[in-house]
């Protein structure tokens, strides 16, 4: 078995074992045979016919996330706070031909995830996606921070995850797919006193590997995190003057990164070109945590 596995795929002559292991077209006696393979790769990115509901969806990454959701074929339910702001992202949803439901939710409140998640099963009888993308950040001395903005942090940015993940995990179907998104500064340190944020977001990359060894093979539902490093947001713009040019020498990069990018991992951790991937942290950050 060991012999016949490394044989088939390397694809290369192996020692011991006779002839040459050849991938078989996927259209015998098609002249062309390759390019519709790798359009048959490339199918396996699209989201057509699925229903995303991202959170945060008002502002900063949250709006790309949406957007390159919708173009990469899903239906998307926007989940935040701020209704004027999530009328913004609803145009561009609706701009690629996809459809949009808007939901106020604050995901602190676990009524709102429930609601959120039976407002998508209302308007498209699904959820095949959750991004957990809603976040607060701060920064505040561990010698001067309030129960009261700690707490804060941790409602919103992990225990709004958990109660969103647990709204959504009852009603999705195997095939489905659960992303948080957590940061780098729940896998390393970056000069500011952010207590609550990091020990937030290290908390995130627990509860994804916990829930995706209780979910992945008992419901089929696939539960993965991404770890962004700097990209221009709505939090990063509250930055002090100066303090990402910090930064650049740890980022290998040599910069932030483009959303875009961090938009495309997303997608790709969301289709079925990464169904056999759970209980990872995807870390998208230019190099940062390895400096």
């Amino acid at each position: 078995m060991g012999e016949l596995a490394a044989h088939v795929c390397c694809g290369c002559p192996v020692a011991g074992v006779r002839g040459r292991a050849t991938v078989p077209s996927r259209y015998p006696g098609d002249g062309d045979g390759m390019a519709q393979v790798m359009a048959g790769i490339l199918d396996l990115f699209r989201l057509d016919g699925r229903v995303a509901l991202v959170t945060g969806a008002s502002s900063g990454l949250g709006v790309v996330f949406a957007q390159a959701l919708a173009e990469a074929g899903a239906d998307v339910v926007l989940a935040a706070r701020r209704a004027d702001r999530l009328a913004e992202t609803a145009a561009l949803v609706e701009k690629t031909g996809r459809r949009q439901v808007s939901v106020v939710t604050d995901v602190a409140e676990p009524g709102d995830c429930q609601r959120a998640a039976e407002s998508a099963l209302a308007a498209f009888g699904r959820i095949d996606l959750l991004v957990n993308n809603a976040g607060i950040g701060t920064a505040v001395p561990a010698s001067r921070e309030t129960p009261e903005e700690f707490r804060r942090v941790i409602d919103i940015n992990l225990n709004g995850c958990y109660w969103m993940a647990q709204a959504c995990g009852k009603v999705m179907r195997p095939g489905s797919s659960i992303i948080n998104i957590t940061s780098v500064l729940g896998i390393t340190t970056a000069g500011l006193p952010q207590a609550a944020y990091s020990a937030s977001k290290a908390a995130l990359i627990g509860l994804t590997r916990d829930l995706a060894q209780q979910w992945t093979g008992r419901k089929g539902i696939r539960v993965n995190a991404i770890a962004p490093g700097f990209f221009k947001s709505e939090m990063s713009a509250q930055y002090a003057p100066g303090y990402l040019d910090s930064m650049r020498p740890r980022i290998v990069a040599g910069g932030p990164g483009d959303p875009r990018q961090l938009a495309a991992t997303l997608v790709w951790l969301a289709s079925d070109a990464a169904g056999y991937v759970t209980g990872q942290t995807i870390v998208v950050d230019g190099g940062f945590t390895i400096t």
